[in-house]
Parts: C-alpha cells; structure tokens; sequence
C-alpha cells in the first residue's frame, strides 16, 4: 500500500511539471559532474501518464559522453517547499516539519541531434505563450544557428515515476486550514487546498 503522500493523480505530476519545469538530470551512477539542471517538456499518453520528457543539454557537458555510454538516468521534480512552524499550526506543542513536493523518475536516454530545433521552439512556445508579447526565436536572426548547434536535444522515456507530495494530508482539518491561512497565497498552499479533500487524508 502507497505511503499517503505517495498517493496522486496522473493529473498531479502534469501540472506539477508543468508548473515547475527546471529538474535535475543525472546519470545513473554517475560523478558529481554527471548531473545537470534542465527545462524538461512532459510528454503525455491517453489519460494523462508521463510517457516521456523532452530537453536539451550543451553538447559540451560531461553528462552527454556519460549518457551515450549508458543511458540509464534520474530527473528529479522539486516543487514548492517550505518549513512549517508550530506558530503556523496554531499548536505550541506540535512538532515542527516540512511540507514539499518532489517527482523521482528513471529514464532512458536517446539523444535526437536532428530535431533539437524542433525541442528549442516547443520549450520556448510553452514558456511564451502566455506571455502579453510572446517572444520567439525568428528575433535572435542568424545568432540562433549559431547556439542551436552548441546544444543537443534528448527524448527521456519514463521507466518508473516515484512522487512524493506532503501536503499535509496527516493534519486535522483545523491544524490544515491554519497552515494553509499562514502562507497566504503561495503556491505551496495552492497545492496543500488541492490534495486537502483527497481520500486518505485524515478527517
């Protein structure tokens, strides 16, 4: 039986990639300088399953030669996080914690050097495109040949996905509701109002 903040909705990791598209990329048993933080694109089936992730990475980073001889990798998701104090809880002799999210997911790694200006223009149109005045990659003019080809574009396909969100769905409703108050309207309490009615939670 999943832990209960083991417990989501395809749903969920969507929006949280979304939401939060900066992740770790490292090497399966790597170096410390196997590991790179990248934007990743979420590639989705029919009801909502992470397939894959698509990025791109500098051609001359040391995790490139790293994955080509073994592609097994690790990206890792963070959300929003903060420290909750007893003051927040409106309990003295409550313990203090930590509520967060995180996604965990092993990957295989193909890197795909004849489409990574097709990788560049989907993560520019998703992070433009709810912009007033959307930017795109025509205004860099010849300059944008020029670092298209210092970069390589990567599809990671999903071979287990792991998330953890505590959301403090262990609290009492009255203990939850105080968290949530206190961090005004931060995403972390955006998030804590999501999962609050989910069942499981205590009530």
């Amino acid at each position: 039986m999943a832990d209960l903040f083991e417990r989501f909705e395809p749903v969920d990791a969507r929006d949280f990639i979304a939401e939060y598209p900066l992740a770790w990329l490292l090497a399966t048993g790597g170096q410390a300088n196997e590991a790179a933080q990248l934007p990743l694109l979420g590639e989705y089936g029919a009801d909502d399953d992470l397939v894959s992730l698509l990025g791109h990475i500098p051609r001359r980073h040391p995790l490139v030669p790293a994955l080509e001889a073994r592609p097994a990798g690790l990206v890792l998701f963070q959300g929003p996080q903060a420290y909750i104090s007893p003051n927040q809880a409106g309990i003295r002799n409550w313990a203090p914690t930590w509520n967060f999210m995180q996604l965990s997911i092993e990957v295989e790694i193909e890197f795909l050097p004849g489409t990574t200006g097709a990788a560049l223009s989907a993560l520019v149109h998703q992070m433009e495109k709810r912009r007033p005045n959307p930017w795109n990659a025509g205004e860099l003019g010849d300059r944008y040949d020029v670092l298209e080809q210092r970069v390589i574009a990567f599809r990671a396909q999903v071979k287990r996905l792991v998330g953890r969100f505590k959301l403090g769905q262990d609290e009492q409703p009255d203990v939850r509701a105080s968290i949530i108050r206190s961090l005004d309207d931060r995403p972390l309490a955006s998030w804590m109002r999501r999962f609050e009615d989910r069942d499981g939670g205590v009530s």
